[in-house]
């Protein structure tokens, strides 16, 4: 089944990537996996601390992960793949890929104005020839209605 990857945060243009993604998943009988991601944590000298901050981190993520499927499930019927990744961003991506010969395409949305994220300026520079999925870049500065024309 083709799966169409979206990394998620609590941007805009991760809500626009998904619904793209989600219609085209519709649309070719596929699927989509929901990918958060917990930047790893700068280290703190006190252990609990650093748990606290750390299981905070997670809850903010699982939080932001179970609204966005809730909003999929409900505007598609798509059931997506959850998951939730401490780590480099890129990193977490790649491994992904490699381990789930599904996915047929990595979606990431891009800010309406102003530099790229670091996933969409790592996915289309140097080693973006040498990718084994396509990329897909879904600008932030588009509506509803385009994205829904598009897909």
């Amino acid at each position: 089944m083709r799966t169409y990857l979206v990394v998620i945060d609590e941007k805009p243009e991760s809500e626009i990537a998904l619904r793209f993604a989600a219609r085209r998943a519709v649309k070719t009988g596929g699927n989509v996996e929901i990918l958060a991601l917990i930047p790893p944590q700068e280290f703190v000298q006190w252990g609990g601390v650093m748990a606290t901050i750390e299981e905070e981190a997670r809850e903010r993520a699982e939080a932001l992960v179970a609204r966005a499927a809730g909003t999929l499930f409900t505007e598609s019927g798509l059931q997506p793949s959850i998951t939730v990744r401490e780590g480099d961003g890129a990193k977490v991506v790649r491994e992904m890929i490699a381990a789930n010969p599904e996915i047929a395409a990595l979606v990431l949305g891009a800010a309406p104005s102003g530099a790229p994220g670091p996933l969409v300026s790592h996915f289309t520079g140097a080693d973006a020839g040498s990718f084994s999925v396509p990329v897909m870049i879904i600008p932030g500065s588009l509506d509803i209605a385009a994205i829904d024309r598009l897909s």
